[in-house]
This record gives C-alpha cells, sequence and structure tokens, in this order.
C-alpha cells in the first residue's frame, strides 16, 4: 500500500499535537519519537518523492562543476527552493546557498551537503553519464544535495510544528578547496547551534549507516616541492646535478617518516602522488616537481608531519647537491584539521537511527584516514558526521570513491533524506535550549 504524504502529514501533526512549545526529552514518550523516524523513511520511499530525488541527482551528475564553479548547481538548488517555498540566503563563498524551514528563531540546527564534483573523466556508460569531459561526481556529492533537498521537502511539508529552525546548508569546494571555512567566514553559522552532515560510503550496506562519538576522520593536507638541479646529456651523468635521483630518495625517504618515525598504533599517511620530470630518453632534465598528501588522526601530529616532510625534501635534495623549494598550498587547497563528533550529537544520530532503521543496523568505526572539510564546522560549534550505506551484493562491488568508476546506489536516497529530516525534527524537540526561551516559555526572536 502507497504510504502517501496525505497520511504521513496526518500522522506526523498527530503526534506533534500533544507537544507543547517547549519540551524536554524526558517529556516525549520514546514511541512517538521512534513514529518519527519510521513514518519519514515510508514518505522517502515512495515512488513519487523518490522520482523526484534520482531526477535531481542525475541532473546534476550529467552537469558536473568542480569547487567554486558550481553555478548550474546552485541555480538548481534554488529552483528547487524555491518551487517549495522555502526562502534562502545566497551566495557563500560564492556559491553556497543556505536554505531556512521552520519559525524563523532560535534554536537553529544545521544539515549540510557539499556540491563539487572532482576533476575525474567518467567511465561509467549509462544513460546520465558527465556531459563535461574531464569531470565527473565520483564522491556521491551529487547524492548528498539531492538528499538534503529531500530532508527540506519533508520539513516544509510539516514546517508549522518544527520547533525551531532547520538551515539547509549547500556548500562550495569540499573537495580540497576549504569551502567550508569560507562559509564560516561569510557567517553561515549564524545562530546555528549543531549541525549534521553525511557521507555515502561503498563499505556498507543499503539501508544502514556508521559514525563514532570523538575523532571520526583525520586531518589533511597538500604539498609540492620542486627539486633543482642542473640538466645535461644522459650519457655524461657526472656533468650534471641529477634531480630524478634526488627526488627518487626523497621519496623513499618520505616513507620513512611513517614507518620510522611514527608510534605504529598511530595512524599517519604520507602518499606521494605526483612525480614530473624529463621529456626525452636521453636527457636529464633541470627540474623535478614532485607531490601529496599527508595525514594525521591529531592536530599535533598534523603539524609535526608538516614541519618534517619539509626538512626531509630539502635536506635530502641538498645531500645530492640540488636545492628543493617546498609549497603546502595553503592558498589553493586548504588543510582541513581532524573531524571530531560532538558526543551528545553522536548519540542523539544512533538514537534517531536506531529508531528508523534498527539498532543492529547502526555501526560504531573505526577512524578514517579521509578527511572532510566539515571538520571546520564541527571545530566552530557541536558537529556530527556520520557514513551512509550504499552496497547491495545482488548489484555488485561498487567502485570506491574517487574512481572513475563510481556509481552511486540511488537506493540509499531515500535513507539520507529521512536520517536528515529527522535528526533536525527531533533535534529541535528534545534539545531545546534553556538560554533561548523567556520567563514565560517563549522562545526568543532572537540570539
Amino acid at each position: 500500500m502507497v504510504f502517501s504524504k496525505w497520511v504521513f502529514l496526518i500522522v506526523i501533526l498527530h503526534l506533534f499535537e500533544t507537544i507543547p512549545s517547549t519540551v524536554s526529552s524526558s517529556s516525549l514518550k520514546a514511541k512517538e519519537l521512534a513514529d518519527i523516524s519510521v513514518n519519514c523513511l515510508k514518505h522517502a520511499k515512495t515512488p513519487e518523492f523518490m522520482d523526484w530525488m534520482v531526477g535531481i541527482r542525475r541532473k546534476i551528475h550529467e552537469n558536473p562543476e568542480l569547487g567554486y564553479e558550481e553555478f548550474e548547481t546552485s541555480k538548481l538548488i534554488r529552483g528547487e527552493l524555491d518551487k517549495m517555498g522555502i526562502p534562502y540566503k545566497h551566495p557563500f563563498a560564492g556559491t553556497g546557498v543556505i536554505g531556512y524551514v521552520g519559525t524563523g528563531r532560535p534554536p537553529f540546527v544545521g544539515l549540510r551537503a557539499d556540491m563539487d564534483a572532482l576533476p575525474v573523466q567518467e567511465l561509467v556508460e549509462w544513460e546520465h553519464k558527465s556531459k563535461v569531459p574531464g569531470k565527473m561526481h565520483a564522491c556521491g556529492h551529487d547524492g548528498h544535495v539531492a538528499m538534503l533537498l529531500g530532508s527540506a521537502k519533508i520539513l516544509q511539508e510539516y514546517r508549522d510544528n518544527l520547533q525551531g529552525t532547520v538551515a539547509l546548508l549547500f556548500q562550495p569546494a569540499e573537495e580540497g578547496g576549504g569551502g567550508a571555512r569560507k562559509m564560516i567566514e561569510d557567517g553561515a553559522l549564524e545562530n546555528i547551534v549543531a549541525i549534521f552532515s553525511l557521507h555515502v560510503s561503498t563499505e556498507l550496506p543499503v539501508g544502514s549507516v556508521a559514525s563514532r562519538p570523538g575523532l571520526i576522520r583525520a586531518g589533511s593536507g597538500f604539498f609540492e616541492a620542486v627539486i633543482s638541479g642542473k640538466g645535461g646529456h644522459a650519457a655524461m651523468p657526472h656533468h650534471t646535478i641529477d634531480p630524478i635521483l634526488a627526488a627518487s630518495d626523497v621519496v623513499v625517504s618520505l616513507q620513512h617518516l611513517v614507518s620510522r618515525e611514527t608510534d605504529p598504533l598511530d595512524s599517519q599517511v604520507v602518499s606521494v602522488a605526483k612525480f614530473k620530470g624529463g621529456s626525452a630518453f636521453n636527457v636529464i632534465p633541470d627540474a623535478v616537481t614532485i607531490g601529496g598528501t599527508f595525514r594525521a588522526l591529531s592536530n599535533e601530529r598534523f603539524m609535526q608531519l608538516e614541519q618534517r616532510i619539509e626538512e626531509v625534501i630539502t635536506k635530502g635534495a641538498e645531500v645530492h647537491r640540488c636545492s628543493a623549494k617546498v609549497d603546502f598550498l595553503e592558498d589553493k587547497k586548504s588543510f582541513y584539521p581532524v573531524t571530531v563528533n560532538n558526543e551528545e550529537l553522536h548519540e542523539h544520530f544512533r538514537n534517531v537511527a536506531g529508531d528508523m532503521i534498527g539498532v543492529e543496523k547502526v555501526k560504531v568505526m573505526k577512524p578514517t584516514m579521509g578527511a572532510e572539510d566539515f571538520a571546520f564546522f564541527a571545530e566552530v560549534i557541536p558537529g556530527c558526521n556520520y557514513f551512509l550505506g550504499m552496497k547491495d551484493e545482488t548489484k555488485g562491488p561498487l567502485a570506491s570513491n574517487h574512481n572513475p568508476n563510481f556509481i552511486l546506489n540511488e537506493d540509499s536516497l531515500p535513507y539520507g533524506a529521512a536520517l536528515h529530516a529527522t535528526l533536525t525534527i527531533r533535534y529541535l524537540l528534545q534539545f531545546q535550549q534553556p538560554k533561548y526561551l523567556l520567563e514565560d516559555g517563549k522562545v526568543r526572536d532572537e540570539l
């Protein structure tokens, strides 16, 4: 039997009728809270709702845009918010959008989705393949946007019963551009007291989620080094100062930072992913460029690793009579701090997700060496980042993120939309902050 949006609204409205304008978690019955979670998911799974989300996701997938270039994606988002009657502010960090659903008054709780694609040539042959050569949504951000719009649709359908305001943050340039930091600089977190975000996972089954309290993602940075020597004929290397030899030795030495200078129980990563030098088989070049990324699970160890990378490159080059200049690309690719989940918000997430999909499908994960610029948000206000499963054994294995064969399983979309919506609905019901309330129990108009 199709669970129509009208039945959904009747159920939700009934649940809210008995809830006063100021509540605490203890004043709400567990079943009432669980019903909100279950009914949001039922609504998001209806064929009409699913088709709408899938359509949005595919439009974005066909027209991928890199960081700070998400003009058409931003336009599509604003168009959908207009159709739903949701007010918004634009731009933040160039292309970012923030929509607002609810009373327009505190408390404010945020949901965030990243919008940018990657400089990857898509190899998946399907009807909605990327139309832009060399660009692809290979990390699921098209799905993230569709799910946040889906949650907006759910929230808007009973906005009059929200006990505060949900801020919908559509963010540019997560893939190395530090869009979250620039959103913050533009005032995106004004009035917001907590924020949630998700990321699709190719390792978790559809209908399951994973997160953890505290540290969840590594801090990350990038480096590029030009190692200069003296070029010449490859048949007479004694007349040259060989930067290729120097760079090769540096690459090996950089690996020792993890294998010989890091506690084996403390995860760190140094990966050289770029090595460019020379253009002929018999000519030793004047210079070689190397570059890569480094990760650590604390900001302190991250900064130590940065220092050692520079020392190893410059001193290693000197051993081979070369010089080296190291650039950590801070003006192009932001350092990302470690991502730390607020423990209360994680517990809230665990409860909401458990009511929606079953506690056995809510996993506690180990920290990952992948980085997220959601960390900037979580440094300013309490935040919770979680992973949403996409794996379906009946459809075969999924390529990993950032792979040209990456496929987003669209069956995951209703789970993300419903979880986003329910996390904020129940947060506003359960976590009304006393500082926002006047003596008569009414909500303040402003912070």
